[in-house]
């Protein structure tokens, strides 16, 4: 195991996310955005709340901080500060993986809860990309429910496209 294949396998998870919300989310109208779909976290907005939480959180567990509120139902279109706040979390999760040393992975960190107190860096690591990619899923089934044509996420595709 080594820093640099996480380092790769997380450019996919930002890349993936941003696709999402460039390709999809920007051009939804409102009442799209957060009508309930009825599986998993309900709409588009909460799947995405979702999914920035879980990665913010981990890696906060992962550095021992706390993690910020997450974002509450509104009644107004709040997509930019929805953005602006996963482009927070992203820079964060990668200022993390920047200093990541291979010997790094090995270490238990976390202290709470105490479920995850055994959990090495590198099976969090995998973890949030796994439920990323989950969550994307449920996304693009979202999305094709209402209607809108999505693409594959799948990782061999993103090397395709970055490794040439």
């Amino acid at each position: 195991m080594n820093a640099n294949a996480f380092r790769q396998f997380y450019e996919y998870h930002f890349s993936e996310n941003r696709k999402i919300w460039d390709s999809y989310v920007t051009s939804l109208s409102y009442g799209k955005f957060i009508q309930d779909l009825g599986y998993s976290h309900g709409s588009v907005r909460e799947q995405i709340l979702h999914l920035m939480g879980v990665d913010e959180v981990w890696f906060n567990e992962l550095q021992g901080i706390e993690s910020s509120e997450l974002l509450t139902s509104t009644n107004v279109d709040d997509r930019d500060i929805i953005r602006s706040h996963w482009d927070s979390i992203e820079k964060r999760m990668r200022n993390f993986l920047a200093e990541l040393q291979d010997n790094d992975l090995f270490d238990r960190p976390i202290i709470e809860p105490e479920e995850d107190k055994d959990l090495m860096v590198w099976q969090v690591l995998l973890h949030v990309v796994n439920h990323g990619t989950d969550h994307r899923a449920q996304i693009l089934r979202g999305l094709n429910d209402l209607g809108i044509k999505t693409t594959s996420q799948d990782f061999i595709f993103y090397l395709y496209e970055h490794l040439k």
